[in-house]
């Protein structure tokens, strides 16, 4: 796909676009590309909708410093984005902290977003002073890019992808390139609270999908019907999946979003 560019006030945010019909804009959470879509992407594109996926800000091939990383910077990139393209309303699908940074820019900009998917929502973290020694330490170079690459495989539990092993290391070299890894660091150290005051004010269909089995929560069910509470949305668990259900079970993944989204397309008819 060809990388196409924004200009923001802090940066560059790099995406790409496919396919015809209703956007549908997909965040990747923080240590991650915007290849994390690679499979969801091609489903929703030959189902018939326009598929924009976006690096988020020190990521992938968007720009490398930024004054901000939090939740609400990669929010305004969201929005700043859906401008840009100019495509009407828009769906908007972030997975992890971007599920938070999707709930800001839903808030922030309603006449811009249609609906939202939130995967394995992040909107919970503080970090506290052990939080940063510890980050600080694990993810600090010359160790830090091999370190994220071996937790990365802890997120998919049950089932990895085919292109696994290339994907991981295509996730490492760009995590090498001088400036990026301090940039995750910096994402991983910054509140996420901007995400959890926004939830109650989200008003648009929201779906919430989290893996059974989401290492990064103590229960993950219980995580997400909070956050289908606070959304007044509805929520699915896929059994077995990990933090990246779309990727690790992308049959299962794309058919809950895929349903959710034509069932929306029928109701504006």
């Amino acid at each position: 796909m060809e990388t196409l560019f924004i200009q923001t006030q802090g940066g560059a945010i790099a995406y790409d676009s496919r396919g015809e019909g209703h956007a549908v804009v997909c965040v990747p959470g923080m240590g991650d590309l915007r290849g994390e879509y690679r499979f969801l992407a091609e489903q929703l594109a030959s189902a018939g909708y326009r598929v924009i996926t976006m690096d988020i800000r020190g990521h992938g091939e968007s720009s490398i410093r930024w004054p901000d990383y939090s939740v609400a910077g990669v929010g305004r990139d969201i929005v700043a984005l859906l401008r840009q393209l100019n495509a009407g309303t828009a769906t908007i699908i972030g997975t992890s902290m971007a599920a938070g940074a999707a709930a800001w820019a839903a808030t922030e900009a309603p006449e811009l977003v249609s609906s939202l998917v939130l995967i394995g929502p992040a909107v919970h973290y503080k970090p506290n002073w052990q939080s940063r020694l510890l980050y600080g330490a694990l993810f600090s170079r010359p160790w830090g890019p091999g370190m994220w690459i071996k937790y990365y495989a802890m997120l998919y539990p049950t089932r990895k992808p085919a292109d696994f092993e290339a994907y991981r290391q295509r996730l490492r070299a760009n995590l090498s390139e001088r400036g990026r890894m301090e940039a995750l660091v910096q994402m991983m150290l910054t509140s996420q609270s901007a995400a959890e005051e926004r939830l109650s004010k989200v008003a648009v269909p929201t779906l919430i999908l989290m893996g059974s089995k989401d290492p990064d929560f103590k229960d993950p069910q219980a995580e997400a019907q909070w956050v289908a509470e606070q959304v007044r949305g509805k929520f699915y668990m896929i059994e077995g999946a990990g933090h990246y259900p779309h990727a690790e079970m992308p049959e299962i993944a794309g058919g809950h979003i895929l349903a959710f989204l034509n069932e929306l397309a029928e109701k504006s008819n």
